[in-house]
């Protein structure tokens, strides 16, 4: 039932999904943890906006999608693949991907995974951005905050709906 993501739904939920998408990348960047209420604040978004972008069918079927990623990144976090914050947000940003989206998605999010740990470790090789961010968890840390590759990725997409949305 769901159709591929508008440009007058995308450009509906813009506004509201970089800023707690950047709150994410931010907090697990600085914290290791992405905040439950960015989770929480992604999920009221598509529940409000939701009501206007999409039609009630496609809108009730989407909240599936949360469903869904929600038990897989509760799998993924028992084997240790992905944080708790991760699988929540991830579970939180799935409502907004149309499901013929899903391969493009999956595609910019390895895309964004792969390119975000080597920034990521580039980065925190830098003496002046260490300095500038002293106190950042993710520069001590061996694991790498998903949360760069899920807000980056969800931001990505959105935009990209918003330019080129059917």
């Amino acid at each position: 039932m769901s159709t591929a993501m508008t440009s007058w739904a995308a450009m509906l939920f813009l506004p509201f999904v970089v800023p707690i998408a950047l709150w994410a990348i931010w907090s697990d960047l600085s914290r290791m943890k992405i905040p439950n209420k960015a989770v929480m604040a992604l999920t009221i978004v598509f529940a409000v906006i939701g009501l206007f972008a999409f039609e009630l069918d496609e809108y009730l079927w989407r909240w599936l999608h949360l469903g869904v990623v929600l038990v897989i990144g509760f799998v993924m976090n028992l084997g240790r693949m992905l944080g708790a914050g991760d699988a929540k947000f991830a579970a939180a940003m799935a409502p907004l991907v149309a499901l013929p989206d899903a391969f493009l998605f999956l595609t910019l999010l390895a895309v964004m995974t792969v390119a975000g740990f080597i920034l990521h470790r580039v980065v925190r090789s830098v003496d002046a951005v260490r300095a500038a961010t002293p106190s950042w968890e993710s520069w001590q840390r061996r694991d790498y905050p998903m949360g760069l590759s899920l807000g980056s990725t969800l931001i990505l997409y959105i935009v990209l709906a918003a330019l080129t949305g059917g």
